[in-house]
Formats: structure tokens, C-alpha cells, sequence
């Protein structure tokens, strides 16, 4: 009997534990595409596997950046002593989460590669261009 994670579905959200898609189960995931919603819920192996079959991947860290967003967005309010009503706060995290999933798509595509890698080349170029403007 399969186990939950390989029914068949569209999407598959694994959200509570980190590892539950691996080597031994990867190739019988049967999902059109996966949103991880745990931290690190698919393995480096089931990634390969995933990737191989076919099956976008939207990795967590763009996945789970709503939060984070809206607590930098709560930051910037209080440093400069504002309130914003919730349609101006959901305005501006649908803009920033929209131009981060356009360009992880977009760099997908140019560099052929995953979703993943894309949003990893992606931050590590910002992180490595912060680090050239300051000066290090």
C-alpha cells in the first residue's frame, strides 16, 4: 500500500517534518508539482530524483518567505513610527513574493536549472553583492 505522500495529486504540501520525502519514496511521489512547507522536508537525493521525473519543486525558502516578509514589513513600520492598514501590508508582500517567484522562474529558466538551485544563486548573488557595496 503506498504510503500518503505518493497518491496522486497535483500539489503536494509536505509541512510538519523535515526528511518524509527521500531516496526510498521519491520515485513514487506522483504529485504535478511540490510546495515545501516543512524546512527541508525533501532530501538532496529525492530532489535529484524529483528533479529527474519532472516535478517543479518551490523550495521554502521562497515557499515560507510571507512571514518573514510581513515581520520585515512590521520592522519598517516601527523604526519609522507608521501603521499601515492590512490592504497596504498585503499590497506589499503580494508585490515582493510576485518579483521573487518571477525571478526564481526566470533564472530556472535561463540557467536551466531547478527551482531551488535558482533561488539559491539567486541569494547568494545579493548576499555576495551586499558583501562587494560594504566593502569586504
Amino acid at each position: 500500500m503506498a504510503g500518503v505522500l505518493e497518491l496522486k495529486t497535483d500539489i503536494l504540501i509536505p509541512a510538519a517534518i523535515g526528511g518524509v520525502i527521500h531516496g526510498e519514496n521519491a520515485a513514487r511521489i506522483d504529485a504535478k508539482l511540490i510546495v515545501e512547507g516543512a524546512n527541508l522536508p525533501i532530501t538532496c537525493e529525492a530532489d535529484n530524483t524529483l528533479g529527474d521525473r519532472g516535478i517543479p519543486i518551490v523550495p521554502g525558502i521562497l515557499a515560507n518567505a510571507g512571514g518573514v516578509t510581513v515581520s520585515y514589513l512590521e520592522w519598517v513600520q516601527n523604526r519609522n513610527r507608521y501603521q499601515w492598514d492590512e490592504a497596504r501590508v498585503n499590497r506589499d508582500l503580494e508585490k515582493r513574493m510576485r518579483a521573487a517567484w518571477e525571478a526564481m522562474r526566470a533564472r530556472a529558466k535561463a540557467d536551466g536549472v531547478g527551482y531551488r538551485m535558482a533561488a539559491y544563486l539567486i541569494a547568494v548573488e545579493r548576499v555576495k553583492n551586499a558583501i562587494e557595496m560594504r566593502g569586504f
